[in-house]
C-alpha cells in the first residue's frame, strides 16, 4: 500500500511548490517589489534585499511544502488505513 502513495504523494509535493512560489510572489509584491525573486548576482539590488528575499522564499517553500507532504500524507493514512512513511519506531 505505500508503493501506491508515490503518486499520490509526487502531485502533492509539486501542488505544495506551485502554493509556495504563489505564496512568495504575493507576499514580496507587498512589499512593494515585482514579486520575483531578486538573483544574487544582479547588480541593481541591494545586499540585504537579496538575503531578505531568499530567507523569506526558503521559509515560506520549506514550511507550505511540508505542510502540503504531511496533509497528504494523512489523508491517504485516513483513507486507506495505511501510513506513507516512517513508523514510530518507539
Amino acid at each position: 500500500m505505500k508503493l501506491l502513495y508515490k503518486p499520490v504523494g509526487i502531485l502533492v509535493s509539486v501542488a505544495g511548490g506551485l502554493l509556495a512560489g504563489a505564496a512568495f510572489r504575493r507576499v514580496w509584491g507587498l512589499a512593494g517589489t515585482d514579486g520575483e525573486l531578486p538573483a544574487p548576482k544582479d547588480r541593481s539590488r541591494g545586499f540585504a534585499e537579496v538575503v531578505i528575499a531568499a530567507a523569506l522564499h526558503g521559509a515560506l517553500f520549506g514550511g507550505i511544502k511540508a505542510f502540503a507532504n504531511r496533509a497528504g500524507a494523512e489523508g491517504y493514512a485516513r483513507a486507506t488505513g495505511v501510513w506513507p512513511g516512517k513508523e514510530n519506531s518507539a
